[in-house]
Protein backbone atom coordinates (compact mmCIF):
# COMPACT_ATOMS: atom_id res chain seq x y z
CA UNK A 1 0.00 0.00 0.00
CA UNK A 2 0.61 3.76 -0.72
CA UNK A 3 0.82 5.28 3.40
CA UNK A 4 0.79 8.60 3.47
CA UNK A 5 1.72 9.68 7.66
CA UNK A 6 0.95 13.17 9.21
CA UNK A 7 1.73 14.20 12.45
CA UNK A 8 2.75 16.76 14.26
CA UNK A 9 5.68 15.48 16.06
CA UNK A 10 7.94 11.82 15.81
CA UNK A 11 11.07 10.87 17.34
CA UNK A 12 13.73 11.23 17.18
CA UNK A 13 13.18 14.59 15.50
CA UNK A 14 10.69 16.78 17.55
CA UNK A 15 8.71 14.99 20.62
CA UNK A 16 6.50 16.65 23.57
CA UNK A 17 4.91 13.07 24.48
CA UNK A 18 4.01 9.31 23.65
CA UNK A 19 2.82 10.67 20.52
CA UNK A 20 6.10 10.99 19.08
CA UNK A 21 7.33 7.73 20.01
CA UNK A 22 4.60 5.99 18.48
CA UNK A 23 5.17 8.11 15.24
CA UNK A 24 8.68 7.54 15.46
CA UNK A 25 8.31 3.86 15.32
CA UNK A 26 4.84 2.45 13.15
CA UNK A 27 6.48 4.01 9.98
CA UNK A 28 9.25 1.70 10.02
CA UNK A 29 7.10 -1.27 10.89
CA UNK A 30 5.21 -0.18 8.24
CA UNK A 31 7.64 0.13 5.83
CA UNK A 32 9.51 -3.11 7.66
CA UNK A 33 5.94 -4.81 6.61
CA UNK A 34 6.77 -3.78 2.71
CA UNK A 35 4.30 -0.91 2.07
CA UNK A 36 5.71 2.37 0.65
CA UNK A 37 5.27 5.11 3.61
CA UNK A 38 5.89 9.12 3.66
CA UNK A 39 5.69 10.96 6.98
CA UNK A 40 5.25 14.74 6.74
CA UNK A 41 5.91 16.72 9.87
CA UNK A 42 6.79 20.63 10.46
CA UNK A 43 9.95 21.79 10.24
CA UNK A 44 10.46 23.05 13.75
CA UNK A 45 13.48 24.60 15.39
CA UNK A 46 13.61 21.50 17.13
CA UNK A 47 14.58 19.83 14.53
CA UNK A 48 17.24 22.30 12.71
CA UNK A 49 19.20 22.03 16.16
CA UNK A 50 19.91 18.27 15.14
CA UNK A 51 22.07 16.62 12.50
CA UNK A 52 19.61 15.16 10.51
CA UNK A 53 20.65 14.98 6.65
CA UNK A 54 17.78 16.56 5.58
CA UNK A 55 17.91 18.70 2.49
CA UNK A 56 16.09 21.30 0.93
CA UNK A 57 13.94 19.94 -1.90
CA UNK A 58 12.61 22.00 -5.19
CA UNK A 59 9.50 22.11 -3.81
CA UNK A 60 7.32 25.32 -2.30
CA UNK A 61 4.07 27.04 -2.23
CA UNK A 62 1.74 29.68 -1.15
CA UNK A 63 -1.13 29.22 0.98
CA UNK A 64 -4.07 31.45 0.95
CA UNK A 65 -5.45 31.62 4.73
CA UNK A 66 -8.60 34.15 4.93
CA UNK A 67 -7.22 36.34 2.27
CA UNK A 68 -3.43 36.33 3.79
CA UNK A 69 -0.91 34.37 1.52
CA UNK A 70 1.64 32.56 3.93
CA UNK A 71 4.68 31.09 1.74
CA UNK A 72 6.14 27.36 3.27
CA UNK A 73 9.29 25.49 1.72
CA UNK A 74 9.82 21.95 1.85
CA UNK A 75 12.34 19.72 3.42
CA UNK A 76 13.28 16.20 3.11
CA UNK A 77 15.26 12.90 3.33
CA UNK A 78 15.02 9.06 2.81
CA UNK A 79 16.05 6.52 5.66
CA UNK A 80 18.80 4.67 4.82
CA UNK A 81 17.27 1.37 4.78
CA UNK A 82 13.57 1.08 4.42
CA UNK A 83 10.87 2.37 1.80
CA UNK A 84 10.40 5.68 4.17
CA UNK A 85 10.80 8.87 3.49
CA UNK A 86 10.46 12.06 5.46
CA UNK A 87 8.98 15.34 4.31
CA UNK A 88 9.26 18.55 6.53
CA UNK A 89 6.67 21.50 5.74
CA UNK A 90 9.02 24.80 6.53
CA UNK A 91 7.23 28.03 7.14
CA UNK A 92 9.64 29.96 9.52
CA UNK A 93 6.85 32.43 10.90
CA UNK A 94 5.20 29.21 12.42
CA UNK A 95 7.57 27.02 13.06
CA UNK A 96 10.47 27.69 13.95
CA UNK A 97 9.89 28.26 17.83
CA UNK A 98 11.32 26.84 20.66
CA UNK A 99 8.45 24.69 21.65
CA UNK A 100 6.24 22.68 19.72
CA UNK A 101 2.62 23.57 20.79
CA UNK A 102 2.77 26.13 23.88
CA UNK A 103 4.60 29.44 24.71
CA UNK A 104 6.75 28.42 27.22
CA UNK A 105 6.37 32.68 28.21
CA UNK A 106 3.24 31.91 28.87
CA UNK A 107 2.75 28.74 29.34
CA UNK A 108 -0.40 28.42 27.24
CA UNK A 109 -0.83 27.27 23.44
CA UNK A 110 0.14 29.73 21.08
CA UNK A 111 -2.78 31.69 19.82
CA UNK A 112 -2.21 31.11 16.28
CA UNK A 113 -2.21 27.37 16.85
CA UNK A 114 -5.17 27.16 13.96
CA UNK A 115 -2.97 28.95 11.31
CA UNK A 116 -0.34 26.94 11.77
CA UNK A 117 -1.71 23.76 11.52
CA UNK A 118 -4.11 24.59 8.48
CA UNK A 119 -1.14 26.22 6.74
CA UNK A 120 0.29 22.57 7.86
CA UNK A 121 -2.59 20.80 6.41
CA UNK A 122 -3.18 22.14 3.12
CA UNK A 123 0.62 22.17 2.57
CA UNK A 124 0.83 18.48 3.18
CA UNK A 125 -1.89 18.01 0.30
CA UNK A 126 -0.26 20.43 -1.95
CA UNK A 127 3.33 19.10 -1.40
CA UNK A 128 1.77 15.64 -2.18
CA UNK A 129 0.05 16.83 -5.16
CA UNK A 130 3.68 17.78 -6.37
CA UNK A 131 5.16 14.82 -5.76
CA UNK A 132 2.29 13.15 -7.75
CA UNK A 133 1.92 10.37 -5.06
CA UNK A 134 -1.48 8.60 -4.96
CA UNK A 135 -1.47 8.00 -1.32
CA UNK A 136 -4.08 4.74 -0.84
CA UNK A 137 -4.54 5.79 2.92
CA UNK A 138 -3.83 8.97 4.38
CA UNK A 139 -2.66 8.60 8.16
CA UNK A 140 -3.61 11.21 10.43
CA UNK A 141 -3.19 11.88 14.19
CA UNK A 142 -4.44 13.56 16.36
CA UNK A 143 -5.98 17.46 16.08
CA UNK A 144 -3.19 18.77 14.48
CA UNK A 145 -3.89 16.55 11.05
CA UNK A 146 -7.76 17.09 11.88
CA UNK A 147 -8.26 19.08 8.68
CA UNK A 148 -7.09 16.75 5.88
CA UNK A 149 -10.47 14.34 5.54
CA UNK A 150 -12.71 17.76 5.52
CA UNK A 151 -10.53 19.18 2.91
CA UNK A 152 -10.22 15.82 0.96
CA UNK A 153 -14.04 16.19 0.77
CA UNK A 154 -14.58 19.85 -0.06
CA UNK A 155 -11.54 21.55 -1.55
CA UNK A 156 -9.49 18.08 -3.25
CA UNK A 157 -13.03 16.72 -4.16
CA UNK A 158 -12.44 16.84 -7.78
CA UNK A 159 -8.79 16.09 -7.36
CA UNK A 160 -7.77 12.78 -9.67
CA UNK A 161 -4.96 12.10 -7.17
CA UNK A 162 -6.90 11.80 -4.46
CA UNK A 163 -9.82 9.96 -5.75
CA UNK A 164 -9.44 6.90 -4.26
CA UNK A 165 -7.27 7.46 -0.75
CA UNK A 166 -9.28 6.45 2.23
CA UNK A 167 -8.53 8.72 5.83
CA UNK A 168 -8.03 7.09 9.01
CA UNK A 169 -7.69 9.14 12.17
CA UNK A 170 -6.05 8.02 15.14
CA UNK A 171 -7.01 9.55 18.72
CA UNK A 172 -4.14 9.26 21.03
CA UNK A 173 -5.94 11.53 23.54
CA UNK A 174 -9.51 12.90 23.15
CA UNK A 175 -8.73 15.51 25.70
CA UNK A 176 -6.94 17.74 23.55
CA UNK A 177 -9.38 18.36 20.58
CA UNK A 178 -8.06 21.62 18.96
CA UNK A 179 -10.85 24.56 19.99
CA UNK A 180 -10.63 28.11 19.01
CA UNK A 181 -12.88 31.05 18.64
CA UNK A 182 -16.07 30.76 16.46
CA UNK A 183 -15.09 33.90 14.46
CA UNK A 184 -11.62 32.30 13.36
CA UNK A 185 -13.84 29.96 11.16
CA UNK A 186 -12.90 31.54 8.33
CA UNK A 187 -9.01 30.77 8.79
CA UNK A 188 -9.97 27.13 7.82
CA UNK A 189 -11.03 28.11 4.54
CA UNK A 190 -14.23 25.17 4.71
CA UNK A 191 -17.58 26.00 3.53
CA UNK A 192 -19.89 27.84 5.89
CA UNK A 193 -22.24 25.04 6.53
CA UNK A 194 -19.61 22.94 8.28
CA UNK A 195 -20.47 24.99 10.72
CA UNK A 196 -23.84 25.72 12.20
CA UNK A 197 -25.06 24.17 15.52
CA UNK A 198 -24.49 20.79 15.83
CA UNK A 199 -22.21 20.94 12.27
CA UNK A 200 -19.16 18.75 12.71
CA UNK A 201 -16.65 21.48 13.40
CA UNK A 202 -19.09 23.36 15.71
CA UNK A 203 -18.45 22.51 19.24
CA UNK A 204 -20.72 24.24 22.33
CA UNK A 205 -20.31 27.28 19.77
CA UNK A 206 -16.31 26.75 19.03
CA UNK A 207 -14.47 25.45 16.41
CA UNK A 208 -13.14 21.68 16.79
CA UNK A 209 -10.68 20.13 14.88
CA UNK A 210 -10.82 16.71 16.28
CA UNK A 211 -14.61 16.95 16.16
CA UNK A 212 -14.39 17.59 12.55
CA UNK A 213 -11.91 14.70 11.68
CA UNK A 214 -14.00 12.01 13.27
CA UNK A 215 -16.62 13.75 11.24
CA UNK A 216 -15.39 13.00 7.78
CA UNK A 217 -12.70 10.58 8.60
CA UNK A 218 -13.47 6.99 6.50
CA UNK A 219 -12.03 5.32 9.69
CA UNK A 220 -11.15 5.98 13.45
CA UNK A 221 -8.76 3.95 15.77
CA UNK A 222 -7.54 4.75 19.07
CA UNK A 223 -4.57 3.43 20.97
CA UNK A 224 -5.99 0.47 22.92
CA UNK A 225 -9.21 -1.51 23.04
CA UNK A 226 -10.51 -0.78 26.42
CA UNK A 227 -10.17 3.06 25.39
CA UNK A 228 -12.39 2.67 22.33
CA UNK A 229 -14.90 1.66 24.24
CA UNK A 230 -14.08 4.27 26.65
CA UNK A 231 -14.55 7.22 24.24
CA UNK A 232 -17.73 6.98 23.60
CA UNK A 233 -19.09 7.03 27.45
CA UNK A 234 -19.98 10.10 29.49
CA UNK A 235 -17.28 9.79 31.52
CA UNK A 236 -14.45 9.52 29.31
CA UNK A 237 -15.93 10.64 25.70
CA UNK A 238 -14.83 14.40 26.46
CA UNK A 239 -18.19 15.57 25.09
CA UNK A 240 -17.42 13.78 22.20
CA UNK A 241 -19.05 10.93 23.26
CA UNK A 242 -22.08 11.39 20.96
CA UNK A 243 -20.39 12.26 17.35
CA UNK A 244 -18.20 8.78 18.53
CA UNK A 245 -21.09 6.87 19.01
CA UNK A 246 -22.67 7.64 15.72
CA UNK A 247 -19.27 6.20 14.35
CA UNK A 248 -18.91 3.20 16.26
CA UNK A 249 -18.88 0.61 13.79
CA UNK A 250 -15.59 2.63 11.95
CA UNK A 251 -13.60 2.85 15.55
CA UNK A 252 -10.74 0.41 16.11
CA UNK A 253 -8.69 -0.06 19.32
CA UNK A 254 -4.96 -0.88 18.55
CA UNK A 255 -2.77 -0.96 21.23
CA UNK A 256 0.34 1.32 20.88
CA UNK A 257 3.79 -0.46 20.39
CA UNK A 258 7.41 -0.19 21.88
CA UNK A 259 10.21 0.03 20.44
CA UNK A 260 12.66 -2.50 21.66
CA UNK A 261 15.74 -1.09 20.01
CA UNK A 262 15.61 2.27 22.02
CA UNK A 263 13.40 0.25 25.41
CA UNK A 264 14.72 -2.97 26.40
CA UNK A 265 17.66 -3.29 29.46
CA UNK A 266 19.69 -5.11 27.69
CA UNK A 267 20.24 -2.86 24.47
CA UNK A 268 19.50 0.53 25.90
CA UNK A 269 22.44 2.62 25.40
CA UNK A 270 21.78 5.35 28.58
CA UNK A 271 21.81 3.36 31.17
CA UNK A 272 25.09 2.29 33.01
CA UNK A 273 24.83 -1.54 33.53
CA UNK A 274 22.97 -3.18 31.01
CA UNK A 275 20.67 -6.82 32.50
CA UNK A 276 19.00 -9.72 30.94
CA UNK A 277 16.35 -11.69 32.24
CA UNK A 278 18.68 -14.65 32.92
CA UNK A 279 21.11 -12.15 35.12
CA UNK A 280 19.51 -9.19 36.53
CA UNK A 281 22.19 -8.20 38.51
CA UNK A 282 22.37 -5.28 36.53
CA UNK A 283 19.26 -3.94 37.59
CA UNK A 284 20.81 -3.53 41.42
CA UNK A 285 23.72 -1.54 40.28
CA UNK A 286 21.24 0.53 38.24
CA UNK A 287 19.42 1.23 41.56
CA UNK A 288 22.57 2.07 43.38
CA UNK A 289 24.04 4.00 40.51
CA UNK A 290 20.57 6.24 40.74
CA UNK A 291 20.34 6.67 44.39
CA UNK A 292 24.03 7.68 44.51
CA UNK A 293 23.44 10.23 42.09
CA UNK A 294 20.29 11.91 43.35
CA UNK A 295 21.51 11.92 46.89
CA UNK A 296 19.04 8.85 48.50
CA UNK A 297 20.23 6.70 50.57
CA UNK A 298 20.13 3.27 49.12
CA UNK A 299 17.99 0.44 51.36
CA UNK A 300 18.39 -3.15 50.96
CA UNK A 301 14.56 -4.34 51.23
CA UNK A 302 12.96 -0.69 50.30
CA UNK A 303 10.96 -0.96 46.82
CA UNK A 304 11.97 2.47 44.67
CA UNK A 305 9.06 3.44 42.63
CA UNK A 306 9.60 5.47 39.58
CA UNK A 307 7.01 7.92 37.71
CA UNK A 308 8.17 9.15 34.36
CA UNK A 309 4.97 11.44 33.44
CA UNK A 310 3.44 14.78 32.17
CA UNK A 311 2.42 16.80 35.28
CA UNK A 312 -1.46 16.64 34.22
CA UNK A 313 -4.63 16.37 35.94
CA UNK A 314 -5.21 13.02 33.79
CA UNK A 315 -2.32 11.18 35.87
CA UNK A 316 -4.15 11.11 38.78
CA UNK A 317 -1.08 13.39 41.15
CA UNK A 318 -4.09 14.83 42.79
CA UNK A 319 -4.50 11.18 44.42
CA UNK A 320 -0.74 11.37 45.71
CA UNK A 321 -1.19 14.51 46.92
CA UNK A 322 -4.51 13.88 49.40
CA UNK A 323 -2.79 10.42 50.76
CA UNK A 324 1.49 11.91 51.14
CA UNK A 325 1.68 11.73 54.58
CA UNK A 326 0.28 7.90 54.41
CA UNK A 327 2.21 7.19 51.49
CA UNK A 328 5.05 8.26 52.60
CA UNK A 329 4.72 7.05 55.88
CA UNK A 330 5.56 3.70 54.15
CA UNK A 331 9.17 1.88 53.72
CA UNK A 332 9.49 3.16 50.01
CA UNK A 333 11.25 5.38 48.29
CA UNK A 334 10.28 7.26 44.78
CA UNK A 335 11.93 9.50 42.28
CA UNK A 336 10.21 11.27 39.58
CA UNK A 337 10.38 12.89 36.22
CA UNK A 338 8.46 15.19 34.65
CA UNK A 339 7.55 18.88 33.69
CA UNK A 340 3.65 20.45 33.34
CA UNK A 341 0.92 22.13 35.34
CA UNK A 342 2.99 24.70 37.75
CA UNK A 343 0.50 23.55 40.86
CA UNK A 344 2.26 19.98 40.45
CA UNK A 345 5.58 21.66 40.32
CA UNK A 346 4.82 23.04 43.24
CA UNK A 347 3.48 19.81 45.14
CA UNK A 348 6.41 17.76 43.95
CA UNK A 349 8.93 20.09 45.36
CA UNK A 350 7.30 20.77 48.88
CA UNK A 351 7.11 16.21 48.92
CA UNK A 352 10.86 16.88 48.20
CA UNK A 353 11.33 18.85 50.96
CA UNK A 354 8.91 17.27 53.74
CA UNK A 355 10.97 13.44 53.11
CA UNK A 356 14.07 14.23 51.55
CA UNK A 357 14.95 10.64 51.46
CA UNK A 358 11.94 9.14 50.18
CA UNK A 359 11.25 11.28 47.58
CA UNK A 360 13.04 13.30 44.44
CA UNK A 361 11.85 14.89 42.11
CA UNK A 362 13.31 16.19 38.64
CA UNK A 363 10.79 19.08 37.27
CA UNK A 364 12.48 18.80 33.47
CA UNK A 365 12.30 16.35 30.54
CA UNK A 366 15.16 13.92 30.67
CA UNK A 367 15.07 10.91 28.51
CA UNK A 368 18.46 9.61 29.57
CA UNK A 369 17.01 10.09 33.11
CA UNK A 370 13.67 8.33 32.45
CA UNK A 371 15.85 5.62 30.80
CA UNK A 372 18.04 4.92 34.27
CA UNK A 373 14.51 5.34 36.13
CA UNK A 374 13.06 2.53 34.26
CA UNK A 375 16.61 0.51 34.52
CA UNK A 376 16.67 0.95 38.73
CA UNK A 377 13.21 1.46 40.08
CA UNK A 378 11.85 -1.81 41.29
CA UNK A 379 8.01 -0.54 40.61
CA UNK A 380 6.35 1.80 38.43
CA UNK A 381 3.36 3.85 39.06
CA UNK A 382 0.81 5.29 37.16
CA UNK A 383 -2.04 5.79 38.79
CA UNK A 384 -4.04 7.71 35.71
CA UNK A 385 -7.44 8.94 35.76
CA UNK A 386 -7.77 8.04 32.29
CA UNK A 387 -5.13 6.95 30.15
CA UNK A 388 -5.60 6.37 26.40
CA UNK A 389 -2.57 3.57 25.88
CA UNK A 390 0.34 4.60 28.49
CA UNK A 391 3.80 3.93 26.77
CA UNK A 392 6.20 3.65 30.48
CA UNK A 393 4.02 0.60 32.04
CA UNK A 394 5.08 -1.29 28.86
CA UNK A 395 8.62 -0.03 28.82
CA UNK A 396 8.51 -1.09 33.02
CA UNK A 397 7.81 -4.59 32.19
CA UNK A 398 10.34 -4.85 29.80
CA UNK A 399 12.82 -3.74 32.28
CA UNK A 400 11.20 -5.60 35.30
CA UNK A 401 10.01 -2.73 36.59
CA UNK A 402 6.46 -4.22 38.16
CA UNK A 403 4.04 -1.83 37.41
CA UNK A 404 1.25 -0.32 39.38
CA UNK A 405 -1.79 1.31 37.68
CA UNK A 406 -5.07 1.78 37.80
CA UNK A 407 -7.51 -0.04 35.68
CA UNK A 408 -8.04 2.19 32.19
CA UNK A 409 -7.52 2.39 29.08
CA UNK A 410 -4.01 0.99 27.81
CA UNK A 411 -3.29 -0.07 31.64
CA UNK A 412 -5.84 -2.20 31.50
CA UNK A 413 -4.93 -4.01 28.27
CA UNK A 414 -0.84 -4.21 29.34
CA UNK A 415 -1.02 -5.49 33.28
CA UNK A 416 -2.80 -8.39 34.66
CA UNK A 417 -3.01 -7.80 38.40
CA UNK A 418 -1.11 -10.22 40.98
CA UNK A 419 -3.82 -10.53 43.34
CA UNK A 420 -6.34 -11.77 41.05
CA UNK A 421 -3.94 -14.11 39.04
CA UNK A 422 -0.85 -15.11 40.80
CA UNK A 423 -0.44 -17.64 37.57
CA UNK A 424 -0.51 -14.80 35.46
CA UNK A 425 -0.25 -11.41 37.28
CA UNK A 426 2.22 -8.59 35.83
CA UNK A 427 1.90 -5.83 38.19
CA UNK A 428 -0.43 -4.47 40.18
CA UNK A 429 -3.53 -2.73 39.10
CA UNK A 430 -6.92 -1.07 41.17
CA UNK A 431 -9.96 0.20 39.92
CA UNK A 432 -11.97 2.71 42.13
CA UNK A 433 -9.96 6.58 41.61
CA UNK A 434 -9.81 6.43 45.51
CA UNK A 435 -7.14 7.49 47.65
CA UNK A 436 -7.66 4.17 49.84
CA UNK A 437 -7.43 1.79 46.42
CA UNK A 438 -4.28 3.50 45.31
CA UNK A 439 -2.45 3.11 48.83
CA UNK A 440 -4.04 -0.83 49.14
CA UNK A 441 -2.37 -1.39 45.96
CA UNK A 442 0.81 -0.31 46.71
CA UNK A 443 1.06 -1.87 49.99
CA UNK A 444 0.51 -4.94 48.50
CA UNK A 445 3.22 -4.63 46.13
CA UNK A 446 5.72 -3.26 48.81
CA UNK A 447 4.58 -6.79 51.03
CA UNK A 448 5.67 -9.20 47.49
CA UNK A 449 8.12 -7.17 47.01
CA UNK A 450 9.87 -8.66 50.59
CA UNK A 451 9.24 -11.74 49.21
CA UNK A 452 12.42 -12.01 46.88
CA UNK A 453 11.81 -15.19 44.86
CA UNK A 454 8.18 -14.59 44.33
CA UNK A 455 9.11 -10.82 43.27
CA UNK A 456 11.57 -12.13 41.10
CA UNK A 457 8.74 -14.54 39.17
CA UNK A 458 6.46 -11.34 39.18
CA UNK A 459 9.69 -9.61 37.65
CA UNK A 460 10.56 -11.69 34.59
CA UNK A 461 6.70 -12.64 33.47
CA UNK A 462 6.52 -8.95 32.81
CA UNK A 463 10.10 -8.89 30.85
CA UNK A 464 8.85 -12.05 28.73
CA UNK A 465 5.46 -9.69 27.45
CA UNK A 466 6.03 -8.56 23.89
CA UNK A 467 4.56 -6.04 23.02
CA UNK A 468 6.72 -4.86 19.89
CA UNK A 469 5.43 -3.56 16.70
CA UNK A 470 5.31 -6.05 14.40
CA UNK A 471 1.67 -7.10 15.56
CA UNK A 472 0.45 -3.59 16.14
CA UNK A 473 0.99 -2.22 12.51
CA UNK A 474 -0.13 -5.29 10.87
CA UNK A 475 -3.41 -4.71 12.96
CA UNK A 476 -3.19 -1.04 11.16
CA UNK A 477 -2.72 -2.31 7.65
CA UNK A 478 -6.48 -4.38 8.25
CA UNK A 479 -7.87 -1.14 9.02
CA UNK A 480 -6.46 0.09 6.16
CA UNK A 481 -7.17 -2.03 3.84
CA UNK A 482 -11.38 -2.37 4.88
CA UNK A 483 -11.00 1.33 4.51
CA UNK A 484 -10.11 0.84 1.15
CA UNK A 485 -12.59 -1.15 0.50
Amino acid sequence: MNILEVASEAVPFAKSGGLGDVLGALPEALSKAGHRVKLFLPYYKAVRQQNFPIKPLEISGEIVIAGKIYKYKVQGYKHNKLPLEYYFIENDNFFNRSELYRDNKTGEDYKDNDLRFVLFSKAVLETNNKLNWRPDVIHLHDWQTGLIPAYLKNEYQSNSLYKNTKTVLTIHNLAYQGTFKADHFKNLGLPDKLFYATAPFEFFGKINFLKGAISFADKITTVSPQYAKEIQTKEFGCGLDGVLKEKAKSIFGILNGVDYKVWSPSRDKKIPYDYYHANLSGKRMNKVELLNETGMPYREKVPLIGIISRLADQKGFDLIEETAEDLFNMNIQMILVGTGEEKYHKLFKTIEQKYPDKFKAFLTFDDVLAHKIEAASDMFLMPSQFEPCGLNQMYSLKYGTVPIVRKVGGLANTVIDFTENHEEGTGFVFEKYTTSALLGKIEEAVQAYQKRKLWIKIMKRGMKQDFSWKKSAEIYIKVFSSASV
